[in-house]
């Protein structure tokens, strides 16, 4: 069989959407919009720093995450509407359920100013007051006794006095250009002489410095702490010599920090269009402004008047507490206070793996699914390790998306090609957020040896492979990884991912052709198991989800069942409304956005969708079809979006050995689907409420505690066993 091989430039041009299926009459009703539903999940983390079942250190976790995931939300989604608003900009995809710039941006304005109000109230009502009783305090200034004041004259004086830099405004000093959330503060400076009017200031808080400051223990054992801008206000007149501070206020500016690279905008090369569009980004436009309450309106007329902020009112966002609510995340690092966290867990090396010392060996014998966090990801790391190292190896080849600074990976990578071994590593530049680690890390990868390309102009290559070629007894074998998460051991131990590993041939031979397309040119569109987008993998799973609605048309059991991130693409959301008219049972588990709407009369009433939202962010994508009586299960690195169709190289393959699949879907998607702990169902309406809780006599099922105690059962027995879990998936699955 020769190797099939696409061309790099015209088999992975983006593929035209697939066709709507014939005779549906959409509605825009029947789609829940995209920016909402995004607003809707960070409500589902809100929920989580609320909950009191929550230990109070996990509920402060959660509240900074809504206020992480809120920033991002902000630079890339707010921002790229007010592009299009005020631009006329055209929109990369055009929302489904008709709503305009103007009507989202003003939609999520509403729903955002009430959110943030309710993050605060959260903390200051709920968090705070539970800490200080825990013996965690982030004291005010005025509630600072001498002898605080005195070691905090002294820390300014020593760490934070020399790095602070005033920029005051004036005719010849106009305002400060202030970086992306970055925190300042805006003072007003007051002079004894008379009839001078007051001046104004700009000052960064230094980034450099700890948010928090840990003020001296006492007998009474508090861990108490200091807002880093609190530590500087009261002593800010040793800037502005002959001048006195008279008021300040801290506020924030977030700005646009989306990085699309269209072909036609390289010139030279793609590494150094990037590095410019990321000089750039420093100066954004500005999408939102965040100012301590505090602040009075000529303060807040300072600062709308800047040139660089054209804000409306509606992006102006007054907290009543610490601008930046990520900056709390540091309480949780704390040491100690172990009862105020989840019991901690170990990731477990898989059974298949932890007793062998060659992992090549563990590979010949089986196919390899590990389920992460659950199973450890020194699997992984193993498999490139042992493989940098074995002289039998000839090539490592592997894709990066996203890495950890501190990356074992990216130390074997450069170890294998140290001795001599053929080392190809393609790094995704337009990781977003992640472009400058990626530069570096690809820049370090090169000075090894190691042969680095960057992928293809126009299409982000977010798919998760890595190859191995060992020369063995009997000749040449392909050693694969493909997986549903990032080659990142950090958050290998938040994110739940799956890993397969294997040596069949036929994912050896698609893993080759898979690299010759990324880094070359080659002709042929054949694959044996991969699906790769973006030129057929929406179109697949258009097909294969119109096989189920044509086995429900036959009078055949039919059943999906998909677990991915985000559910968005209008196409394949109509083919679903298709299959439920048709009888087809459907059950999605969409962690994030979902654009579907269930449970409409005639439309979607066999869709039940539901989202988990827990201590573990879920990450994998699987998806089953019933099929008749020969199930199918897909892993895949792609959710259901636009984007990942059309303007990313993904790829989707099939899991084949029996043991495996039963793994997937009852040991996986039927605990899942038995939440009745942490899952929330998506109403109609849009909203979203809690699955019922489990009666006196029904046992409480929370899939990631479950799925911890499986891990702790497999690695201490093998072959890998799982009882079905009675949802009507079929036991031969």
């Amino acid at each position: 069989m020769s190797t099939p091989q696409l061309n790099g430039q015209v088999a992975l041009a983006p593929a035209p959407a697939a066709a709507s299926p014939a005779g549906t009459a959409v509605e825009p009703s029947w789609f829940i919009n995209r920016e909402l539903s995004w607003l809707d999940f960070n409500e589902r983390v809100l929920e989580e720093a609320r909950d009191p079942s929550n230990p109070l250190l996990e509920r402060l976790r959660f509240l900074a995450i809504c206020a992480s995931n809120l920033d991002e939300f902000f630079e890339v989604r707010v921002a790229g509407l007010q592009a299009q608003l005020y631009e006329n900009l055209e929109p990369q995809d055009q929302p489904p359920d008709g709503m305009g710039p103007l009507a989202q941006l003003i939609e999520i304005a509403r729903r955002a100013h009430d959110f943030v109000g309710r993050m605060y109230e959260v903390w200051q009502a709920e968090i705070r007051p539970k800490l200080l009783k825990h013996g965690i305090r982030l004291c005010e200034p005025q509630e600072l006794t001498e002898a605080q004041n005195a070691f905090l004259d002294d820390y300014f004086e020593r760490q934070v006095y020399p790095v602070l830099t005033p920029l005051a405004i004036d005719p010849a000093h106009p305002f400060p250009h202030v970086h992306n959330k970055s925190l300042n503060l805006l003072l007003r400076i007051e002079s004894d002489k008379p009839h001078e009017r007051p001046r104004y200031a700009v000052l960064q808080v230094p980034s450099v410095l700890n948010r928090l400051v840990p003020l001296p223990e006492e007998a009474d054992g508090q861990r108490r702490f200091l807002l880093l801008e609190d530590v500087i206000g009261p002593r800010l007149d040793a800037l502005f010599g002959g001048y006195r501070t008279t008021e300040r206020a801290a506020f924030r500016v977030t700005r646009n920090s989306d990085l699309t690279i269209q072909e036609n905008e390289v010139r030279s090369s793609l590494l150094s269009t990037i590095e410019e569009t990321l000089r750039q980004r420093k100066w954004g436009a500005g999408v939102r402004l965040e100012i301590s309450e505090r602040a009075d309106e000529d303060f807040l007329a300072q600062l709308l008047s800047a040139s660089a902020l054209e804000l409306e009112e509606r992006d102006v966002y007054k907290v009543p507490g610490p601008v930046d609510l990520t900056a709390l995340a540091a309480l949780w690092k704390l040491e100690g206070f172990r009862d105020l966290r989840e019991p901690p867990y170990e990731p477990q090396m898989p059974a298949v793996l932890a007793n062998r010392k060659n992992v090549f060996t563990a590979i010949r014998d089986q196919d390899i699914l590990v389920h992460h966090p659950y199973e450890s990801f020194g699997s992984v790391v193993q498999f490139i390790e042992q493989a940098s190292e074995d002289p039998q190896v000839l090539a490592i080849k592997m894709t990066l998306y996203r890495t950890a600074d501190v990356n074992p990976i990216i130390t074997a990578l450069a170890r294998a090609a140290e001795l001599g071994k053929q080392v190809l590593a393609l790094v995704e530049l337009q990781a977003r957020l992640d472009e400058e680690s990626n530069i570096d890390k690809a820049r370090m990868l090169q000075k090894a040896g190691v042969h680095v390309v960057y992928g293809i102009v126009g299409l982000k290559t977010h798919c998760k492979a890595a190859l191995v070629v060992r020369r063995e007894h009997d000749g040449i074998r392909r050693y694969v990884h493909l997986g549903t998460g990032n080659y990142n051991p950090m958050t290998a131990r938040q994110y739940t991912d799956l890993s397969f590993f294997t040596c069949h041939p036929d994912f050896g031979e698609d893993a080759s052709a898979l690299f010759n397309l990324l880094t070359g040119y080659s002709q042929g569109t054949s694959w044996n198991k991969l699906i790769v987008a973006p030129k057929h993998l929406a179109n697949r799973l258009v097909a294969l989800i119109e096989r189920e609605r044509a086995h429900a048309e036959a009078g055949e059991p039919a059943r999906i069942i998909a677990k991915m991130n985000s559910l968005v693409d209008p196409t394949i959301i109509e083919t679903l409304y298709r299959a439920s008219q048709a009888g087809v049972r459907i059950d999605l588990i969409v962690r994030g956005i979902c654009c579907l709407r269930p449970g409409m009369p005639g439309v979607s009433d066999n869709i039940r969708v539901i989202s988990i939202v827990d201590k573990y962010l879920e990450h994998s994508r699987i998806t089953y079809f019933q099929n008749g009586d020969e199930p199918e299960v897909f892993l895949s690195s792609a959710d259901w979006m636009p984007r990942n169709f059309r303007r990313r190289v993904e790829i989707m393959f099939p899991i084949e050995a029996p043991q495996l699949k039963r793994r997937l879907v009852d040991g996986i998607l039927g605990v899942v689907l038995a939440d009745n702990v942490k899952a929330r169902e998506l109403q109609p309406d849009g909203s979203y409420r809690r699955v019922p809780a489990p009666g006196p006599n029904e046992p409480s099922i929370r899939c990631q505690v479950e799925f911890q105690n499986m891990a702790l059962e497999l690695c201490e027995s093998s072959p890998i066993s799982h009882p079905a879990t009675a949802l009507g998936v079929p036991a031969g699955a």
